[in-house]
C-alpha cells in the first residue's frame, strides 16, 4: 500500500510542479510521476533533517519542502530528458 500512495502522490507532485514551473516541459507523463516520487521523497528527508518530518496537524512545512524538491527536480529532470532527446534526434 505504501508504493501506491507513493505512486499517488508523486503524480501530484509532479503535475504542481509542471504548473508551477514557466513553460512547456516536454519530459512524458509517467516520467512526471517518476520526478514526483523523487521530490516527494527528498522532501521527506529535508523535513526529517529540519526536525519538521511529524507534527500534530497537517505538516504543512514537510508538504511545502516536498512540492519545492519536486519543483527543482522536475525542472532538471526535464532539462536532462531534452538533452537525451535531442542528442538522439541528431544521431
Amino acid at each position: 500500500m505504501g508504493w501506491l500512495w507513493a505512486i499517488i502522490v508523486g503524480f501530484v507532485l509532479g503535475l504542481l510542479a509542471k504548473a508551477i514551473i514557466p513553460g512547456k516541459q516536454h519530459s512524458p507523463l509517467w516520467l512526471t510521476t517518476v520526478f514526483g516520487i523523487i521530490g516527494g521523497i527528498i522532501g521527506n528527508a529535508l523535513a526529517r533533517a529540519f526536525g519538521i518530518a511529524a507534527t500534530p496537524g497537517i505538516d504543512w512545512g514537510r508538504h511545502v519542502l516536498q512540492l519545492v524538491a519536486a519543483v527543482v527536480i522536475v525542472f532538471l529532470g526535464d532539462m536532462a530528458y531534452m538533452a537525451l532527446r535531442g542528442n538522439r534526434q541528431r544521431a
